[in-house]
């Protein structure tokens, strides 16, 4: 199957490539080169097409307490125009989702899930909302998302965004405000999956194609470029931000990915709060962790990860390859098996090559040298700690 969003048209006229994704969504790759599109969202501003993501539009009395008991995170104490990060676990504590829960009123609640999942997710929502009073809707096909990024994105929107029921200049991270461009009535929400200042766009699948051209018009000034999927993924990599399908999946818990801080275990009744329990108390057996490699070639997704048997102290040069003439470890990957890759690109904010990675607990201490299988020959890896960009997050916080 192959599924569209509303600004397919555009992508197809001027995305260098179309590959399909989560969700079976046809994707842009990239429209110049991932590199440009990347350094552009981090110096200026770049846009994307997010409608891929699902949202369920859930109302009624027992909305609130339905959402509560979905997530590990708590939602009791949101005020209406706050979003909350969190994710749905199964009875076992694996993850079915990460996931954002953005509050209109008291009885009014919209969950914007993954785009692979967010089928399955929405049925699961549904399913489990019998005996709460609460209506739960898939809207995704009505909600086109465009996502606008970077350091001059603020200045941008100001110039655009009309009847914003809230100051741009002082709107904090996870907010959202009801806000118009031209004849358009959309949400602004302050948040985004880059690590930069950035807002998403909730606005009528009908009304998008005219928005995103409006949009990549007024934008000239302020060095707004549309970006692709690649670039989306090397701007995430580099803030080890987790992607569904790639970093998460049922069979692992949100210990394993560092998302155990919003686990609110004082909530006395969520799903997966007895193995989530029990899951902290036996500790977990692998972490995910992220990777510098040698070299600028990135690993593949699923390239095993193995321990070092022998590293030699000298150094021979590459003699062919993108890297020819660069220095490489003469390596020798042990034969124990530690991991594998979930993902990996070149980092061009920070200049390395780099990829994220599920390995034993053993080895997922920073400054572990590791070897990485890609394309049948050993590379040297170093766990490093994450995020690898920007770890105090000052950009996000603008």
């Amino acid at each position: 199957m192959e599924r569209r969003t509303p600004l397919y048209d555009y992508h197809l006229r001027t995305a260098s490539q179309l590959i399909k994704g989560g969700g079976d969504f046809m994707f842009p790759a990239m429209y110049t080169s991932n590199a440009e599109e990347h350094l552009n969202t981090r110096a200026n501003v770049g846009m994307q097409d997010l409608s891929t993501m699902g949202e369920v539009d859930i109302k009624g009395p027992g909305a609130e307490r339905l959402i509560n008991t979905l997530i590990v995170n708590d939602i009791r104490d949101l005020q209406p125009g706050q979003a909350r990060y969190s994710t749905l676990c199964n009875e076992q504590g694996g993850i079915l989702d990460d996931i954002t829960v953005y509050k209109f009123t008291d009885e009014h609640f919209m969950i914007v899930t993954s785009s692979g999942p967010r089928k399955k997710t929405a049925r699961w929502i549904a399913e489990q909302a019998y005996g709460f009073s609460a209506f739960v809707t898939d809207i995704t096909a009505a909600i086109a998302l465009p996502v606008v990024q970077g350091p001059r994105s603020r200045e941008f929107l100001k110039t655009v965004a009309q009847d914003s029921s809230v100051d741009l200049d002082t709107m904090k991270y996870f907010r959202f405000a009801q806000a118009r461009i031209n004849e358009t009535e959309l949400i602004i929400s302050r948040s985004g999956y880059t690590g930069e200042l950035g807002y998403e766009l909730y606005m009528p699948a009908e009304e998008a194609g005219a928005i995103w051209e409006y949009l990549l018009q007024a934008g000239k000034p302020f060095g707004l470029k549309p970006y692709g999927v690649l670039a989306m993924q090397s701007l995430r990599l580099e803030k080890a931000y987790p992607l569904y399908g790639n970093d998460l999946h049922e069979n692992i818990t949100p210990f394993h990915v560092g998302l155990d801080r919003w686990i609110k275990f004082e909530k006395r009744t969520f799903i997966g709060r007895e193995a989530l329990l029990r899951a902290q108390e036996r500790g977990i057996a692998e972490r995910w962790v992220g990777l510098v490699l040698q070299g600028e070639t990135p690993a593949n997704v699923k390239d095993t990860v193995y321990a070092v048997r022998e590293i030699a102290t000298f150094k021979d040069e590459k003699e062919s390859g993108p890297d020819a003439g660069t220095p490489e470890d003469s390596v020798l990957p042990g034969h124990q098996e530690v991991g594998y890759i979930t993902y990996s690109a070149r980092g061009y904010s920070v200049g390395k090559t780099l990829a994220m990675a599920h390995v034993k607990t053993t080895h997922a201490y920073p400054g572990c040298r590791l070897v990485a299988q890609i394309n049948g020959r050993p590379i040297p890896a170093t766990v490093t700690p994450t995020p690898f960009f920007d770890p105090g997050g000052a950009r996000l916080r603008a």
